[in-house]
């Protein structure tokens, strides 16, 4: 009964407002702060190295060198990262590995990939379409963790460059 009196006196109503105000007010501030978020990272592969293999699926070590173009500090409490080759998925991973990447500054991040087996035969199969070109088309999708607001998404695309055969024979 005491609530059905607060709520008719207003005080209810009051204290919903206060609240509303305060919420919208945070999502605002928010919001600016993502205007003003500056440039997005840039992440290249820098190497990829083979991992022992687990059953069928292949393994192998990516390592990311993500620069910062920007003037503050991030930081980052895990990754993500999805590679897609000639247009179709290929080879995922995550890595709980923290760290920072400084402002105007580097870091190089390894993060271990998995790709299944039927992923490799499909790509097998579709690979002499990619060598008519010598070329492969790649996409690096991925991010960096940082809590609920702090996640940093990131993007890289080309081509990779397949070896010509009998180049080495010459």
């Amino acid at each position: 009964m005491s609530f059905v009196r607060a709520l008719l006196s207003g005080t209810f109503t009051r204290v919903f407002r206060l609240v509303a105000i305060g919420a919208l007010v945070c999502v605002a501030l928010n919001g600016c702060a993502g205007l003003f978020g500056g440039d997005p990272l840039r992440v290249n592969v820098a190497g990829i190295e083979p991992i022992d293999n687990q059953g069928l699926e292949m393994r192998f070590n990516i390592k990311l060198r993500v620069q910062n173009p920007n003037d503050s500090t991030v930081n980052f409490n895990g990754i993500s990262i999805d590679l897609d080759l000639n247009g179709k998925p290929f080879a995922s991973g995550v890595s709980d590995q923290s760290g920072t990447v400084p402002r105007f500054g580097e870091t190089v991040i390894s993060v271990p990939l998995s790709v299944p087996a039927f992923t490799v035969v499909r790509q097998a199969l579709a690979l002499p379409g990619a060598m008519e070109s010598g070329q492969i088309p790649y996409t690096l999708r991925g991010k960096l963790a940082n809590g609920l607001t702090g996640t940093t998404r990131f993007i890289d695309q080309g081509t990779l460059k397949l070896p010509v055969a009998g180049l080495g024979s010459q």
